[in-house]
């Protein structure tokens, strides 16, 4: 059967991904199993998604108990849950007001819009530049992939949107080197996902935060993968002490179920007035029921939330004993919560492909970093089988 559908998938669908050769049927919790039935520990959570594990029994249930009442409206019309959803995330972040859409690329395409509406309904018409650094990844769609810094991906696909520039990440001298009359705003994930689990110093966020006020331009942060308890705080930008003035988000946030948000301050949100932004699915029932449900459960005694920071500790602390065991073939471990990458000397695919035949899921980005972005709810024992894995994997492979 398995064999079957892969050719099937094959045959029918457009080649835009390299996909392992596996057929996922089922999940619960950290767990999920092929169509061979095989069983597999998911270290990936469908990218940083699914941060309460496969089909959390409540999440299960308030999806069950809103498709049974309302399924989907137009937003010409007051939704309960979306309101419901707005306010629980503004209560809980620096936002006064929230907007909803179906992905982190849509998500991050609003925040560019409204970034460069803000500056032209303050009379800035020639500010619309927008900076972002190299390494970063900010989606497929043509604003936000001209807004990632990866060459690599944009090829092929030119021209590009006009009005992005590129800096290193982590370099504040290159950041204000190239602010100029016409930047309205500077894009920035906390910690890099796809450019490899890339980590700021302490002090970076703090002195970007300076230097957009000094210069009075617009601070949005990229918390798509970041965000949703993934670095053992609700948002990353807690660990960093400042507040964005835009902020993102989208993957862990429903739980499993497609949803994005753009979350801004007051007087930056009032740019969006009726006509100038919307979504035809953004905020529909079903998706903020699902929300609702995974914000709830996240802040709830703050379990979760120490639970991955805890966690985090303790995959790093195993991951950098490996190294040590193994260091021509690991340069470090890094990572915030339970977003963790391994850099290795070599590339990393066939390790994930050696993993998976052993029943773990990970995944490799940059080439050469191993990423771990686990459910929330992973145990110790759990991370203690997968490293159990890799030192095995890694004794066999040549040094």
């Amino acid at each position: 059967m398995e064999k079957k559908l892969i050719n099937e998938s094959n045959k029918y669908l457009m080649s835009t991904y390299n996909r392992y050769p596996i057929v996922l049927r089922k999940g619960r919790g950290t767990r999920v199993w092929g169509a061979d039935g095989k069983e597999y520990l998911d270290f990936i959570a469908g990218i940083a998604v699914n941060c309460l594990g496969h089909c959390h029994p409540r999440i299960v249930i308030a999806i069950q108990k809103q498709a049974q009442r309302l399924l989907h409206v137009s937003n010409l019309y007051h939704i309960e849950p979306q309101i419901e959803l707005a306010k629980l995330l503004v209560e809980n972040s620096f936002a006064d007001r929230a907007f909803f859409c179906n992905s982190g690329a849509e998500a991050v395409e609003g925040a560019i819009k409204l970034a460069r509406k803000y500056a032209n309904d303050h009379a800035y018409h020639d500010k619309y530049e927008i900076i972002t650094a190299y390494g970063s990844f900010h989606g497929r769609t043509m604003g936000a992939l001209s807004a990632t810094g990866q060459e690599k991906l944009q090829k092929g696909f030119e021209p590009l949107v006009p009005g992005f520039k590129h800096v290193p990440f982590n370099d504040i001298k290159a950041l204000e080197g190239s602010i100029t009359k016409n930047t309205c705003a500077v894009m920035l994930e906390p910690v890099q996902g796809e450019g490899g689990i890339r980590i700021p110093s302490p002090d970076y966020l703090k002195q970007v935060r300076e230097l957009c006020d000094r210069n009075n331009i617009l601070l949005i942060l990229d918390e798509i993968q970041t965000g949703i308890g993934r670095t053992g705080k609700l948002f990353a930008y807690e660990h960093f002490d400042i507040n964005p003035d835009i902020m993102t988000l989208a993957k862990g946030l429903g739980g499993g179920i497609a949803i994005g948000a753009i979350l801004a301050s007051e007087s930056v949100a009032a740019s969006f007035q009726p006509g100038t932004h919307a979504s035809t699915f953004g905020g529909n029932p079903l998706a903020c029921s699902a929300a609702i449900t995974t914000i709830e459960i996240l802040l709830e005694d703050g379990f979760h939330l120490a639970n991955c920071e805890h966690l985090g500790k303790y995959f790093l602390q195993k991951l950098n004993k490996l190294q040590k065991e193994f260091p021509s073939i690991i340069v470090e471990a890094r990572g915030v919560g339970l977003m963790i990458g391994l850099e290795l000397t070599k590339t990393g695919g066939s390790i994930v492909e050696k993993s998976a035949s052993r029943g773990m899921l990970i995944n490799c980005t940059s080439g050469n970093v191993l990423r771990f972005t686990p459910p929330l709810i992973i145990l110790e024992k759990e991370i203690d089988r997968l490293i159990d894995v890799l030192e095995d994997i890694f004794e066999r492979e040549p040094h």
